[in-house]
């Protein structure tokens, strides 16, 4: 577990998961529903047979007693102790509501033979991550889904192309080899993925399998920007969109016809338009006419000085990442003239 310095953002992140043996998963669902919604937490929360997964937001207090709750409360006891849990913090909430789901996987890859709590590739800290990925026999994987990686990934990395974690499998059956690739390593967001995939590969016959410990996002907070091996920004599933080095909120935002996420050259195309379409949505016209209408009631409801339901997070955060923008360059231009 580690904590990032709050830096005066009012409402602090909680992205956590664990593989244990939560059989009473749907007798906790209710009582740690009505924990958050008590603190005003919001976020969703998967619970399953085989662990929790999640990502939530409240204020600094909610969230803290929210961990302490997770990792030796009454309900759950000792079993979620060394969860991989990562702090981040926000200029707005990010969530619209709290939710606590059950689910038969934390992570849906549908192969019971991927056992995390039985088999797992050896972790490899942030630190040790550049020297291992530049060794060259070793296979590097990026295990996130194609419009995850199209954001950014690390410099060397093989894009499965996947559009779900399902078809991670299909792409080792066709592309990767155990009586070839001897050494494979695989990253993913905060480490959840990785840790089923290598599993998986285990499972497989593959000898030596390694995954990053904690993900892109301990990496991105543990490693230095100049000493980075990551390029671009990644994707995260709330409304920043993305973050960078330091966990910092990133420049991307999302298409809300697809739910794509967009860089600075997919807002810039000719094919974009604002809370309708985008390059990756273009020739799907059903949802650019549900786009049209939802972007039309929510330019209604700021005329009548009032928000769209699911509105205020989107906008807000993206009031947020202007006036930031704004911010750093004013100081870039304050430099130059000093």
């Amino acid at each position: 577990m580690f904590s990032l310095p709050q830096a005066n953002q009012p409402y602090k992140v909680m992205a956590i998961y664990k593989f244990a043996d939560l059989p009473d998963c749907a007798e906790l669902q209710p009582r740690l529903a009505k924990f958050c919604c008590g603190l005003g937490i919001k976020g969703t929360l998967i619970l399953a047979p085989e662990g929790i997964n999640g990502t939530v937001a409240g204020t600094v207090d909610a969230i803290d007693a929210l961990a302490s709750y997770l990792s030796d409360g009454p309900d759950f006891g000792t079993r979620l102790i060394g969860a991989e849990i990562k702090f981040s913090t926000a200029a707005t909430m990010p969530f619209l509501r709290m939710k606590v789901r059950l689910k038969p996987e934390i992570v849906t890859l549908r192969a019971p033979e991927a056992n995390p709590a039985k088999a797992v590739g050896t972790y490899v800290e942030p630190e040790d991550w550049n020297g291992l990925i530049e060794r060259n026999d070793v296979v590097l994987v990026d295990t996130r889904n194609d419009y995850e990686v199209g954001l950014g990934t690390f410099q060397r990395a093989l894009d499965p192309a996947t559009k779900s974690f399902t078809e991670f499998k299909d792409y080792v059956e066709t592309h990767l080899d155990p009586a070839r690739d001897k050494k494979v390593a695989m990253f993913c967001t905060g480490g959840i993925r990785c840790e089923k995939a290598s599993s998986y590969l285990l499972s497989k016959g593959f000898e030596e399998v390694f995954h990053l410990k904690g993900g892109i996002l301990k990496y991105l907070e543990t490693v230095p920007e100049d000493q980075s091996r990551f390029a671009g920004e990644c994707f995260v599933f709330d409304e920043r969109v993305s973050v960078g080095h330091g966990l910092v909120e990133g420049d991307a935002t999302l298409c809300r016809a697809c739910r794509h996420p967009l860089t600075a050259a997919d807002r810039a195309d000719p094919k974009y338009r604002e809370g309708i379409a985008c390059p990756h949505c273009s020739d799907d016209l059903a949802k650019h006419a549900a786009a049209a209408e939802r972007q039309k009631q929510m330019d209604l409801a700021r005329q009548r000085g009032g928000a769209h339901l699911g509105d205020d997070a989107a906008q807000a955060a993206t009031r947020a990442r202007a006036r930031k923008r704004a911010e750093a360059e004013a100081s870039r231009e304050r430099n130059k003239a000093g």
